[in-house]
């Protein structure tokens, strides 16, 4: 199976959910199933498939890295509001958000612009 290798950073905070590492460099199948499921790396993917995706990757992160409190990344399948995602330097909005098709050597940020008070 094809894969591709992409860098995914964290800042603002939301590296706290991610065992406190701000860098991640993950490769990931390019091939995925259009319901986001996240298969195992043995596990043979089954019915419909797509090119992956940000919104994949949002999925993917959620269940192989984030460590606690998935309500403070994710929300209605996509990150919650007030985190600004950059997808090599630019706002994800410019690049049609979760539609995204990841290439090798991507990178992706996650940044929180939420602050307590």
């Amino acid at each position: 199976m094809a894969s591709i290798s992409i860098k995914v950073e964290f800042s603002g905070g939301l590296e706290l959910l991610f065992s406190n590492e701000r860098l991640h460099r993950l490769t990931i199948a390019s091939i995925v199933p259009i319901d986001n499921h996240t298969p195992k790396s043995e596990e043979i993917i089954e019915g419909e498939t797509k090119l992956v995706d940000v919104t994949f990757l949002i999925h993917y992160l959620r269940d192989n890295l984030l460590k606690e409190r998935v309500e403070l990344f994710m929300e209605n399948n996509t990150v919650r509001p007030g985190i600004l995602v950059l997808i090599n330097d630019t706002d994800w909005e410019l690049e049609g958000e979760g539609e995204y098709v990841l290439k090798d050597g991507d990178d992706i940020v996650f940044i929180s612009t939420l602050h307590g008070g």
